[in-house]
């Protein structure tokens, strides 16, 4: 099974399990709709539909692409205030921008023996210049998830307009992986920084200064 699936299939069960009920709740997520949207996810992970055929074939995969982009726009309009909204974009655009130069200034030919594959490197940046520029869970997820779809449309845009032979599936293969990887791990990092400054704070119950500002 995919590495994208896996951790689906895992988050779906700790989900269920409401294990990640805390979580969802600072993502103004219910149980019912983060599991609709892991399924959904995953059945459109088989779905890729073509749109542009000859020597620049590109495709959209339903599960890679639509499904998060929909997420992305509903934690957006969910979020506590214009400002977490615009702050989600910019860190998307950052995480996207950082990833993209990388890729440029970076050999990644698989002969070089590289420590690490490339789409694990950039979900790995991604969700952490998430959470670095979008501080809170929503914002974090937004720019982890977008940073590296947003990388991709780039890629196949290029690829188009430069005429190359390549097959792009917008949001397919590996990308899929490293999107789910890096909403993950930027989600982690907010709710493992979020809870820690709660406590120094004098507990749940008491928010600090960065909660009373969007920053959860």
């Amino acid at each position: 099974m995919p590495a994208g699936m896996t951790i689906l299939v895992v988050v779906a069960a700790l989900i269920y399990f409401g294990v990640a009920q805390r979580m969802l709740d600072k993502m103004r997520l219910t149980d019912t709709q983060a599991l609709l949207f892991i399924g959904l996810m995953v059945a459109g992970s088989f779905i890729t539909i073509p749109l542009l055929s000859g020597r620049t074939s590109i495709s959209l995969n339903i599960g890679g692409s639509l499904v998060p982009l929909g997420i992305v726009i509903y934690l957006l309009t969910t979020a506590d205030s214009a400002y977490e909204r615009v702050r989600a974009l910019i860190a998307s655009v950052v995480s996207a921008a950082i990833i993209f130069g990388i890729a440029q200034y970076t050999d990644f030919d698989p002969s070089s023996g590289t420590f690490i594959d490339p789409l694990w490197l950039f979900s790995i940046i991604s969700g952490i210049v998430g959470y670095l520029a979008g501080r809170s869970r929503r914002a974090a997820f937004i720019a982890g998830v977008l940073g590296i779809l947003l990388t991709d449309l780039v890629h196949a845009v290029r690829a188009w307009l430069a005429n190359m032979n390549t097959r792009t599936a917008i949001g397919g293969a590996g990308v899929f992986d490293a999107m789910i990887v890096a909403g993950i791990i930027a989600v982690a990092l907010a709710e493992i920084v979020g809870e820690t400054r709660e406590r120094l704070s004098g507990g749940p119950g008491v928010p600090s200064q960065g909660e009373k500002e969007g920053d959860d």
